[in-house]
């Protein structure tokens, strides 16, 4: 009897070996929650292709883009998925969008695996644009605010939006109405080259390409202190040019809510070791993002601390609306 029971409890533990280690079971799904070209695509292909190419993870890791809502279309398929092979990438409009009444759906409907990065706000004029430096367009916004049209790609009341408001309000700027259009994907470049919106206001891996072609000038980045390599290191921040103000646009990955044990901590270990490659120092060298790497638990306090320094934020600028989730 003793002998059978030994032998069931072998079995047992053997089977739960085999089943914590059949994860990775089949492909990803990689969810950027905007087109193609923007800052969640980039950095979700970015962290799929080092975590193949390193074979920290062995399945294919395809990314889907799933635009809308600011990001709320993705949370929404996010959320309503039961397979752990589906992870996505977020930053703050996970938050922003829940907090100016745009979803139900929030932080706590995603499981945070890890915190990768922090980025920093660019604000973008053409090349011929009259506006100079941040000040130049603060000192016409103060005059006419209706003057300045402002695009982005968040939608309004998130990122883009707001850390171009942050900035303004931090300038003495009124910043009631200064007109602000979303667009989807690159179409707010391309509408700021063709003279559509006077000012893009977006993340800083998302200028490079254009300020290095020469087709814009950025006035100003939201960072604590210029960046020290690349094409933004000639790029003045704000707090240079007298507007103490700074915005941070932290990026991590997430998974689908009430994420299996076995399937988070692979997650979170596989993106730890893929943080410590050179690979993943040169791409976030070259796009101006800050290594800043969060396990899991420690992510998720992150979320709940920032949530409600966001709120505080919008209800100043008046556009917080009461939260549904």
């Amino acid at each position: 009897m003793f002998r059978k029971l030994a032998m069931a409890t072998v079995l047992v533990m053997v089977f739960a070996g085999s089943a914590l280690a059949a994860f990775p079971g089949r492909n990803f799904e990689c969810i950027a929650p905007a087109g193609p070209g923007g800052g969640w695509d980039t950095t979700m292909r970015m962290v799929a292709r080092v975590l193949t190419e390193k074979g920290i993870v062995g399945r294919a890791m395809p990314v889907i883009n799933k635009p809308g809502g600011g990001g709320g279309v993705a949370l929404a398929y996010i959320n309503a998925r039961k397979d752990p092979h589906t992870i996505a990438v977020y930053s703050p409009p996970l938050l922003l969008i829940n907090l100016t009444g745009q979803t139900e759906l929030s932080y706590k409907n995603v499981t945070p695996l890890a915190m990768l990065i922090n980025d920093f706000g660019a604000f973008a004029v053409p090349k011929d644009s009259p506006y100079k430096n941040i000040n130049d367009l603060f000192d016409a916004i103060r005059e006419d605010p209706k003057s300045v049209k402002l695009g982005g790609t968040s939608s309004p009341g998130s990122m883009d939006h707001i850390q171009f408001l942050h900035a303004a309000k931090a300038a003495g700027v009124d910043v009631k109405g200064i007109p602000y259009i979303a667009f989807q994907g690159g179409e707010a470049l391309a509408a700021l080259l063709g003279s559509h919106i006077d000012v893009y206001t977006t993340g800083m891996a998302e200028v490079v390409g254009p300020l290095e072609a020469g087709d814009i000038r950025v006035l100003a980045i939201t960072s604590p202190e210029r960046i020290k390599e690349g094409p933004l290191a000639q790029v003045p921040t704000l707090k240079e040019q007298g507007v103490d103000a700074v915005f941070i646009n932290w990026r991590g990955i997430f998974g689908i809510p009430n994420m299996p044990e076995e399937a988070r901590n692979f997650m979170e270990d596989a993106l730890k070791k893929m943080s410590e490659t050179p690979e993943w120092a040169e791409i976030c060298a070259r796009n101006g993002w800050t290594q800043v790497f969060m396990g899991s638990s420690e992510f998720s306090a992150f979320l709940e601390k920032t949530n409600e320094e966001y709120k505080s934020l919008l209800e100043t600028i008046g556009l917080y609306q009461q939260a549904k989730n």
